[in-house]
C-alpha cells in the first residue's frame, strides 16, 4: 500500500512539474497588487491571506495567481527523492513503481540545482531559503516575498545533505553547509534559560517559536557532523538548552512564547522531536535524551485517536491537516519507533488514504467538521505527504532508525 500511494503521489508531482498553489499565497494575486495601496495595508493583507486559505473553494486562477515552486516544498521534494533512491538501492523490485536508481539519481540532480536556483536574494552570510508569497501573520509581522526562514532553510539544506550523499556533488554539500553562517550571523537570540532562541527569520516580529529554534539546532547539528566545527555544536546545544527548559512537565511543548501562539498541536511537535534527535546523532549529546522520550510518549498518546483519525492539537480535532498524519510517519522513522507503533501507523495511513488523499494522486489540505478544502497544494499537502511516505517506506525496509 505504501509503494503504490506513494507512485500515484509521485506520478502526479512530476506531471505538475513541482509547480502548485499554497494555502498562504493569497498575496500572489495580480488583482490584488495592481489595486493602489491594499498591499501597503496589514489588515488587508491579513483579510486576503486567510480568505484563500479558509476558502474550500479554489479562487486562485480568478484571481490570476500562478502556479509556482516553493522553497521549501521542493527542498522536501529532494528529501523524498533521495529516500526513494536508498529504498530502491536496498529493494530492487521497488524500481518497478518508483524507478530505477539511475532514473532516481535524475530527478535528484534535477531538484537539488533547482533548489540552488531557489536560494533567498541578498546580502545574506550563507545560502538560505524563504516562500515564494508575503506572509502576514495576525497584525504583529510581515514577511516580505522570498524573505528567508530558518524552518525553510533547514528543511532545504538538509536535502541538499541527502542530495550530497546520493550524486557526491561538492556544490551541494558546500551550499548547505554555508546555511549554517546564516542562522548564526543573520538570525536574532534571545535569551531563555539559560540558553537563547533562534529568531524565525531575519525580519522581527516572530523571534519565540520553539520549533523554529530547534530546528536551527538541526541544521547547525548537521553541519558540525560534516565540519566537526565547535561553534556549530555549541550554538545547536544553546538552542536545544532554551527550548527542552520551556517543555511541560506532562511532555508537550507550547507552540511559541507570544501571547498569540499559546497551543500545543501535533506536527510541530514532530518537528521538535525530529530536530532534537538529529541534533543528539550528529553531536553524539545524549544530554537531551529524557526530553525526547517525555515528548515522544506526549505525542503519541495525544494526537492520534484509537481507529487512526490523526488529531490537530493536543485538545481537539478539526481541522485535521494534512501534516498531522503525514509527520507521524516522519516522527517514527527519524526516532526508530516504527517496529514499536507500526500497527499505529498502519492505521493511520489507512485512513488518511481513505480520507484525504484524491483518486488523482493528490493529497486534501484540510478537513473540517463543515465543509473540507480538498484544493491540492504542492508545498503544504503533496510534498509534505511523498517527503512522509518516503521516510515509512525506509522504515518499514530497515526497521530501524532512518537519519
Amino acid at each position: 500500500m505504501i509503494t503504490e500511494t506513494l507512485y500515484k503521489l509521485k506520478h502526479y508531482c512530476e506531471q505538475e512539474k513541482f509547480k502548485g498553489w499554497d494555502p498562504y499565497d493569497g498575496l500572489n494575486s495580480k488583482i490584488f497588487n495592481a489595486i493602489p495601496g491594499l498591499n501597503k495595508s496589514a489588515l488587508c493583507r491579513l483579510v486576503v491571506i486567510q480568505g484563500f486559505k479558509r476558502c474550500p473553494i479554489n479562487l486562485r486562477p480568478i484571481a490570476l495567481i500562478k502556479k509556482d515552486y516553493n522553497a521549501k516544498g521542493i527542498g522536501l521534494l529532494l528529501q523524498a527523492y533521495c529516500n526513494m533512491y536508498w529504498a530502491v538501492d536496498r529493494e530492487n523490485e521497488l524500481s518497478q513503481q518508483l524507478g530505477t536508481c539511475e532514473e532516481l539519481k535524475k530527478w535528484i540532480t534535477k531538484l537539488a540545482n533547482l533548489l540552488l536556483d531557489l536560494k533567498s536574494p541578498g546580502s545574506w552570510h550563507g545560502a538560505c531559503w524563504g516562500y515564494n508569497f508575503g506572509w502576514q501573520a495576525r497584525r504583529v509581522f510581515y514577511f516580505p516575498k522570498y524573505t528567508p526562514t530558518v524552518v525553510a532553510t533547514s528543511f532545504c539544506a538538509s536535502a541538499l545533505f541527502a542530495a550530497y550523499e546520493v550524486t557526491k556533488d561538492k556544490t551541494y554539500l558546500e551550499t548547505a553547509l554555508s546555511s549554517a553562517n546564516f542562522v548564526l550571523h543573520d538570525l536574532r537570540r534571545t535569551p531563555f534559560n539559560g540558553g537563547y532562541l533562534f529568531s524565525y527569520s531575519p525580519v522581527e516580529g516572530n523571534d519565540k517559536v520553539f520549533n523554529a529554534s530547534l530546528l536551527g539546532s538541526k541544521l547547525l547539528a548537521m553541519c558540525y557532523k560534516y565540519t566537526g566545527n565547535e561553534e556549530f555544536k555549541n550554538a545547536a546545544q544553546q538552542s536545544i538548552v532554551a527550548c527542552a527548559s520551556a517543555q511541560q512537565d506532562n511532555g508537550a511543548w507550547l507552540y511559541g512564547m507570544l501571547n498569540v501562539q499559546q497551543w500545543v498541536d501535533s506536527f510541530h511537535t514532530g518537528y521538535n522531536l525530529d530536530a532534537m534527535i538529529a541534533y543528539q546523532d550528529c553531536t553524539g549529546d545524549s544530554t537531551f535524551n529524557k526530553y525526547i522520550e517525555r515528548g515522544f510518549d506526549y505525542y503519541i498518546k495525544n494526537f492520534f485517536e484509537q481507529d487512526g483519525t490523526p488529531k490537530y492539537y493536543n485538545d481537539k480535532k478539526y481541522p485535521i491537516d494534512i501534516h498531522c498524519p503525514g509527520q507521524l510517519f516522519v516522527t517514527l522513522a527519524r526516532l526508530g519507533r516504527f517496529s514499536q507503533h507500526e500497527e499505529l501507523a498502519t492505521k493511520v495511513l489507512d485512513w488518511t488514504i481513505k480520507n484525504m488523499q484524491s483518486p488523482q494522486g493528490y493529497f486534501y489540505y484540510q478537513l473540517k467538521q463543515g465543509i473540507s478544502s480538498k484544493i491540492s497544494y504542492m508545498r503544504w499537502s503533496n510534498a509534505f505527504m511523498l517527503n512522509a511516505l518516503s521516510y515509512l517506506l525506509l522504515a518499514k525496509l530497515s526497521n530501524k532508525k532512518v537519519i
